[in-house]
Protein backbone atom coordinates (compact mmCIF):
# COMPACT_ATOMS: atom_id res chain seq x y z
CA UNK A 1 0.00 0.00 0.00
CA UNK A 2 1.21 3.50 -0.81
CA UNK A 3 -0.58 6.45 0.77
CA UNK A 4 -3.57 4.25 1.54
CA UNK A 5 -3.91 3.05 -2.05
CA UNK A 6 -2.92 -0.21 -3.63
CA UNK A 7 -1.06 -0.28 -6.97
CA UNK A 8 -3.35 -1.61 -9.70
CA UNK A 9 -2.63 -3.45 -12.90
CA UNK A 10 -4.83 -4.48 -15.80
CA UNK A 11 -6.01 -7.62 -14.05
CA UNK A 12 -7.63 -5.49 -11.37
CA UNK A 13 -9.79 -3.42 -13.76
CA UNK A 14 -13.13 -5.02 -14.63
CA UNK A 15 -14.06 -4.91 -18.31
CA UNK A 16 -17.74 -4.97 -19.18
CA UNK A 17 -18.91 -6.12 -22.61
CA UNK A 18 -21.15 -3.66 -24.44
CA UNK A 19 -24.07 -4.76 -26.55
CA UNK A 20 -23.50 -8.44 -25.91
CA UNK A 21 -20.48 -10.59 -26.50
CA UNK A 22 -20.83 -10.92 -30.28
CA UNK A 23 -18.18 -8.98 -32.22
CA UNK A 24 -19.46 -6.08 -34.32
CA UNK A 25 -19.30 -6.53 -38.07
CA UNK A 26 -20.19 -4.58 -41.19
CA UNK A 27 -21.19 -7.74 -42.99
CA UNK A 28 -24.93 -7.63 -43.47
CA UNK A 29 -27.04 -10.79 -43.56
CA UNK A 30 -27.60 -12.09 -47.08
CA UNK A 31 -31.18 -13.21 -46.40
CA UNK A 32 -30.84 -16.10 -48.80
CA UNK A 33 -34.32 -17.28 -47.81
CA UNK A 34 -35.99 -13.94 -48.65
CA UNK A 35 -39.05 -14.06 -50.90
CA UNK A 36 -39.64 -11.75 -53.84
CA UNK A 37 -42.44 -9.21 -53.71
CA UNK A 38 -43.88 -6.30 -55.70
CA UNK A 39 -44.74 -3.05 -53.91
CA UNK A 40 -48.33 -2.05 -54.70
CA UNK A 41 -48.87 0.79 -52.19
CA UNK A 42 -46.99 2.88 -49.63
CA UNK A 43 -48.64 4.38 -46.56
CA UNK A 44 -46.77 6.07 -43.68
CA UNK A 45 -43.84 3.70 -43.53
CA UNK A 46 -45.82 0.58 -44.33
CA UNK A 47 -45.44 -1.16 -47.66
CA UNK A 48 -48.19 -3.28 -49.16
CA UNK A 49 -46.56 -5.95 -51.30
CA UNK A 50 -47.77 -8.83 -53.41
CA UNK A 51 -45.90 -12.05 -52.57
CA UNK A 52 -46.86 -15.17 -54.53
CA UNK A 53 -50.23 -13.60 -55.26
CA UNK A 54 -50.84 -12.83 -51.58
CA UNK A 55 -50.99 -9.27 -50.11
CA UNK A 56 -48.41 -8.76 -47.37
CA UNK A 57 -47.78 -5.65 -45.26
CA UNK A 58 -44.13 -4.92 -44.47
CA UNK A 59 -41.83 -2.39 -42.88
CA UNK A 60 -38.35 -1.40 -44.04
CA UNK A 61 -35.44 -3.21 -42.41
CA UNK A 62 -33.08 -0.97 -40.49
CA UNK A 63 -30.09 -1.97 -42.60
CA UNK A 64 -31.67 -0.37 -45.68
CA UNK A 65 -31.06 3.09 -44.23
CA UNK A 66 -32.90 6.06 -45.63
CA UNK A 67 -33.25 4.83 -49.20
CA UNK A 68 -36.78 5.19 -50.53
CA UNK A 69 -39.12 2.38 -51.46
CA UNK A 70 -41.84 3.29 -53.96
CA UNK A 71 -44.73 1.68 -55.77
CA UNK A 72 -43.44 -0.57 -58.52
CA UNK A 73 -40.30 -1.60 -56.65
CA UNK A 74 -39.36 -5.26 -56.65
CA UNK A 75 -38.22 -6.18 -53.16
CA UNK A 76 -37.03 -9.10 -51.04
CA UNK A 77 -38.92 -9.82 -47.83
CA UNK A 78 -38.43 -11.93 -44.72
CA UNK A 79 -40.49 -12.51 -41.59
CA UNK A 80 -44.20 -13.23 -41.45
CA UNK A 81 -45.34 -13.55 -45.06
CA UNK A 82 -48.70 -15.13 -44.27
CA UNK A 83 -50.61 -11.95 -45.02
CA UNK A 84 -52.81 -12.46 -41.96
CA UNK A 85 -54.20 -9.36 -40.22
CA UNK A 86 -51.83 -7.65 -37.77
CA UNK A 87 -48.75 -9.37 -39.18
CA UNK A 88 -45.70 -7.53 -40.45
CA UNK A 89 -42.87 -8.62 -42.72
CA UNK A 90 -39.59 -6.82 -43.38
CA UNK A 91 -38.24 -5.49 -46.67
CA UNK A 92 -34.55 -6.39 -46.60
CA UNK A 93 -33.55 -5.57 -50.17
CA UNK A 94 -34.70 -3.39 -53.06
CA UNK A 95 -33.80 -4.92 -56.40
CA UNK A 96 -32.19 -2.85 -59.16
CA UNK A 97 -34.74 -0.63 -60.88
CA UNK A 98 -35.27 -0.87 -64.63
CA UNK A 99 -36.76 2.62 -64.78
CA UNK A 100 -37.53 5.51 -62.45
CA UNK A 101 -40.12 8.22 -63.09
CA UNK A 102 -39.21 11.38 -61.18
CA UNK A 103 -40.40 14.94 -60.80
CA UNK A 104 -39.59 18.01 -58.75
CA UNK A 105 -41.96 20.51 -57.15
CA UNK A 106 -40.93 23.12 -59.72
CA UNK A 107 -38.12 23.76 -62.19
CA UNK A 108 -35.81 25.28 -59.57
CA UNK A 109 -36.33 22.73 -56.79
CA UNK A 110 -33.23 20.52 -56.39
CA UNK A 111 -35.16 17.79 -54.54
CA UNK A 112 -36.20 14.91 -56.76
CA UNK A 113 -39.31 12.92 -55.93
CA UNK A 114 -39.48 9.37 -57.25
CA UNK A 115 -43.06 8.69 -58.36
CA UNK A 116 -42.85 5.03 -59.38
CA UNK A 117 -40.26 2.45 -60.32
CA UNK A 118 -40.08 -0.19 -63.06
CA UNK A 119 -42.90 1.16 -65.23
CA UNK A 120 -42.48 0.86 -69.00
CA UNK A 121 -45.29 3.15 -70.20
CA UNK A 122 -46.33 6.66 -69.15
CA UNK A 123 -50.01 7.35 -69.80
CA UNK A 124 -50.55 11.12 -69.91
CA UNK A 125 -54.21 11.64 -69.04
CA UNK A 126 -55.62 14.95 -70.32
CA UNK A 127 -59.25 16.08 -70.44
CA UNK A 128 -60.64 17.79 -73.52
CA UNK A 129 -62.86 20.03 -71.36
CA UNK A 130 -63.71 20.72 -67.72
CA UNK A 131 -60.84 21.42 -67.10
CA UNK A 132 -59.43 22.62 -70.40
CA UNK A 133 -56.44 20.76 -71.91
CA UNK A 134 -52.97 22.01 -70.97
CA UNK A 135 -50.46 21.32 -73.73
CA UNK A 136 -47.54 22.60 -71.66
CA UNK A 137 -48.28 19.97 -69.00
CA UNK A 138 -48.31 17.33 -71.73
CA UNK A 139 -44.94 18.64 -72.98
CA UNK A 140 -43.47 18.27 -69.51
CA UNK A 141 -44.72 14.72 -69.20
CA UNK A 142 -43.25 13.85 -72.59
CA UNK A 143 -39.85 15.13 -71.43
CA UNK A 144 -40.20 13.13 -68.20
CA UNK A 145 -41.04 10.00 -70.21
CA UNK A 146 -37.96 10.52 -72.39
CA UNK A 147 -35.78 11.03 -69.31
CA UNK A 148 -37.13 7.87 -67.66
CA UNK A 149 -37.03 5.73 -70.81
CA UNK A 150 -40.80 5.14 -70.80
CA UNK A 151 -43.05 4.84 -73.84
CA UNK A 152 -45.57 7.72 -73.80
CA UNK A 153 -49.28 7.30 -74.47
CA UNK A 154 -51.62 10.29 -74.65
CA UNK A 155 -55.06 9.50 -73.23
CA UNK A 156 -57.69 12.16 -73.93
CA UNK A 157 -60.74 11.96 -71.67
CA UNK A 158 -64.20 13.60 -71.68
CA UNK A 159 -64.59 13.38 -75.45
CA UNK A 160 -68.31 13.90 -74.89
CA UNK A 161 -67.48 17.47 -73.78
CA UNK A 162 -64.82 18.50 -76.31
CA UNK A 163 -63.23 17.69 -79.65
CA UNK A 164 -59.69 16.24 -79.83
CA UNK A 165 -58.64 17.44 -83.30
CA UNK A 166 -56.99 20.74 -82.37
CA UNK A 167 -54.95 19.22 -79.56
CA UNK A 168 -53.93 16.24 -81.68
CA UNK A 169 -52.79 18.57 -84.46
CA UNK A 170 -50.33 20.09 -81.99
CA UNK A 171 -48.56 16.75 -81.66
CA UNK A 172 -48.94 15.56 -85.25
CA UNK A 173 -45.19 15.78 -85.84
CA UNK A 174 -44.31 13.47 -82.95
CA UNK A 175 -46.05 10.29 -84.09
CA UNK A 176 -47.37 10.18 -80.51
CA UNK A 177 -49.72 7.25 -79.83
CA UNK A 178 -53.07 8.31 -78.39
CA UNK A 179 -56.52 7.13 -77.39
CA UNK A 180 -59.70 9.19 -77.02
CA UNK A 181 -62.17 8.16 -74.32
CA UNK A 182 -65.41 9.16 -72.65
CA UNK A 183 -67.26 7.92 -69.58
CA UNK A 184 -69.73 5.97 -71.73
CA UNK A 185 -67.49 5.13 -74.69
CA UNK A 186 -65.65 2.02 -75.80
CA UNK A 187 -62.36 1.46 -73.94
CA UNK A 188 -61.12 -1.46 -76.04
CA UNK A 189 -58.29 0.52 -77.68
CA UNK A 190 -57.06 1.69 -74.29
CA UNK A 191 -57.26 -1.83 -72.92
CA UNK A 192 -55.10 -3.09 -75.77
CA UNK A 193 -52.47 -0.43 -75.00
CA UNK A 194 -52.41 -1.30 -71.30
CA UNK A 195 -52.48 -5.10 -71.46
CA UNK A 196 -49.26 -6.89 -70.45
CA UNK A 197 -47.52 -3.62 -69.52
CA UNK A 198 -46.67 -1.70 -66.36
CA UNK A 199 -48.33 1.65 -67.03
CA UNK A 200 -48.26 4.69 -64.77
CA UNK A 201 -51.13 7.15 -65.18
CA UNK A 202 -50.24 10.83 -64.66
CA UNK A 203 -52.51 13.83 -65.00
CA UNK A 204 -53.49 17.06 -63.35
CA UNK A 205 -56.40 17.07 -60.92
CA UNK A 206 -59.90 16.71 -62.33
CA UNK A 207 -59.10 15.11 -65.69
CA UNK A 208 -60.98 11.91 -64.87
CA UNK A 209 -58.03 9.67 -64.13
CA UNK A 210 -59.66 7.84 -61.21
CA UNK A 211 -62.91 7.53 -63.15
CA UNK A 212 -60.96 5.89 -65.96
CA UNK A 213 -59.34 3.44 -63.53
CA UNK A 214 -62.73 2.52 -62.08
CA UNK A 215 -64.09 1.83 -65.56
CA UNK A 216 -61.14 -0.41 -66.37
CA UNK A 217 -60.99 -2.08 -62.95
CA UNK A 218 -64.39 -1.76 -61.21
CA UNK A 219 -63.15 -3.39 -58.01
CA UNK A 220 -60.52 -0.67 -57.61
CA UNK A 221 -63.10 1.79 -56.22
CA UNK A 222 -60.80 4.79 -56.56
CA UNK A 223 -62.15 8.03 -55.09
CA UNK A 224 -63.59 10.38 -57.70
CA UNK A 225 -63.66 14.18 -57.37
CA UNK A 226 -64.93 17.08 -59.41
CA UNK A 227 -63.72 20.40 -60.79
CA UNK A 228 -63.91 23.64 -58.82
CA UNK A 229 -66.32 25.88 -60.79
CA UNK A 230 -64.47 29.03 -59.70
CA UNK A 231 -60.83 28.11 -60.39
CA UNK A 232 -61.41 25.50 -63.09
CA UNK A 233 -59.00 23.21 -61.27
CA UNK A 234 -59.67 19.69 -60.17
CA UNK A 235 -59.87 18.73 -56.54
CA UNK A 236 -57.39 16.13 -55.30
CA UNK A 237 -59.02 12.74 -54.62
CA UNK A 238 -56.34 10.04 -54.75
CA UNK A 239 -53.71 10.78 -52.10
CA UNK A 240 -51.13 8.12 -52.91
CA UNK A 241 -50.00 5.94 -55.79
CA UNK A 242 -51.37 2.41 -56.02
CA UNK A 243 -50.62 -0.46 -58.40
CA UNK A 244 -53.55 -2.51 -59.63
CA UNK A 245 -53.25 -5.76 -61.61
CA UNK A 246 -54.68 -5.48 -65.10
CA UNK A 247 -54.73 -8.06 -67.91
CA UNK A 248 -51.25 -9.47 -67.48
CA UNK A 249 -49.71 -6.17 -66.36
CA UNK A 250 -50.23 -3.36 -63.89
CA UNK A 251 -51.93 0.03 -63.87
CA UNK A 252 -50.31 2.44 -61.41
CA UNK A 253 -52.68 5.27 -60.55
CA UNK A 254 -51.01 8.37 -59.10
CA UNK A 255 -52.45 11.40 -57.28
CA UNK A 256 -53.44 14.31 -59.48
CA UNK A 257 -50.78 17.01 -59.71
CA UNK A 258 -50.84 20.70 -60.58
CA UNK A 259 -47.21 20.94 -61.60
CA UNK A 260 -44.54 18.63 -62.99
CA UNK A 261 -41.11 20.11 -62.29
CA UNK A 262 -38.14 19.04 -64.40
CA UNK A 263 -35.22 20.46 -62.43
CA UNK A 264 -33.56 17.03 -62.51
CA UNK A 265 -33.51 16.95 -66.35
CA UNK A 266 -30.58 18.58 -68.15
CA UNK A 267 -31.34 21.29 -70.76
CA UNK A 268 -30.02 19.00 -73.52
CA UNK A 269 -32.42 16.26 -72.45
CA UNK A 270 -35.28 18.75 -72.30
CA UNK A 271 -34.61 19.61 -75.95
CA UNK A 272 -34.30 15.91 -76.82
CA UNK A 273 -37.70 15.36 -75.23
CA UNK A 274 -39.19 17.62 -77.94
CA UNK A 275 -38.48 15.09 -80.65
CA UNK A 276 -40.15 17.22 -83.35
CA UNK A 277 -37.75 20.11 -82.60
CA UNK A 278 -34.54 18.35 -81.58
CA UNK A 279 -33.29 17.76 -85.14
CA UNK A 280 -33.59 21.45 -85.96
CA UNK A 281 -32.04 22.43 -82.62
CA UNK A 282 -29.00 20.31 -83.49
CA UNK A 283 -28.27 22.79 -86.32
CA UNK A 284 -27.90 25.67 -83.85
CA UNK A 285 -24.49 27.25 -83.11
CA UNK A 286 -22.54 25.55 -80.28
CA UNK A 287 -23.84 26.57 -76.86
CA UNK A 288 -27.08 28.01 -78.23
CA UNK A 289 -29.58 28.47 -75.35
CA UNK A 290 -32.49 28.25 -77.85
CA UNK A 291 -34.07 31.39 -76.42
CA UNK A 292 -36.03 33.86 -78.51
CA UNK A 293 -33.15 36.34 -78.54
CA UNK A 294 -30.42 33.79 -79.24
CA UNK A 295 -28.43 34.73 -82.33
CA UNK A 296 -28.60 32.15 -85.10
CA UNK A 297 -31.04 29.82 -83.30
CA UNK A 298 -32.25 27.35 -85.91
CA UNK A 299 -35.66 27.15 -84.22
CA UNK A 300 -36.47 30.66 -85.46
CA UNK A 301 -35.69 29.76 -89.05
CA UNK A 302 -37.67 26.54 -88.82
CA UNK A 303 -40.73 28.33 -87.44
CA UNK A 304 -40.48 31.13 -90.02
CA UNK A 305 -40.28 28.64 -92.88
CA UNK A 306 -43.25 26.63 -91.56
CA UNK A 307 -41.21 23.53 -90.84
CA UNK A 308 -41.72 23.86 -87.08
CA UNK A 309 -44.86 24.60 -85.09
CA UNK A 310 -44.42 28.05 -83.48
CA UNK A 311 -46.48 26.96 -80.47
CA UNK A 312 -44.18 24.01 -79.89
CA UNK A 313 -41.12 26.26 -80.18
CA UNK A 314 -42.67 28.68 -77.68
CA UNK A 315 -43.43 25.82 -75.27
CA UNK A 316 -39.85 24.57 -75.40
CA UNK A 317 -38.49 28.06 -74.80
CA UNK A 318 -40.89 28.63 -71.92
CA UNK A 319 -39.81 25.38 -70.30
CA UNK A 320 -36.11 26.13 -70.72
CA UNK A 321 -36.62 29.65 -69.38
CA UNK A 322 -38.54 28.45 -66.33
CA UNK A 323 -35.44 26.66 -65.06
CA UNK A 324 -33.93 30.05 -64.32
CA UNK A 325 -37.08 31.70 -63.04
CA UNK A 326 -38.33 31.86 -59.47
CA UNK A 327 -41.65 30.30 -60.40
CA UNK A 328 -43.92 29.45 -63.33
CA UNK A 329 -47.52 28.64 -63.85
CA UNK A 330 -47.74 25.19 -65.42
Amino acid sequence: MRGGRRDLDEDDVPVRARGGSRPRTRIRPKHADARQGFVTAVDRGRYRCLVDGRPVVAMKARELGRGSIVVGDRVALVGDLSGRPDTLARVVRVEDRESVLRRTADDTDPVERVIVANADQLVIVCSLADPEPRPRFIDRCLVAAFDAGLDPLLCLTKADLGEPDELLDTYAGLDLPYVVTSATGDLSRLRERLADRISVLVGYSGVGKSTLVNLLIPEAERSVGDVNPVTGRGRHTSTSAVALPFEGGWIIDTPGVRSFGLAHVSPDDVVAGFSDLSEAAAQCPPGCPHTESAAGCALDAGAAEGRLDPDRVASLRRLLGSREAEDERH
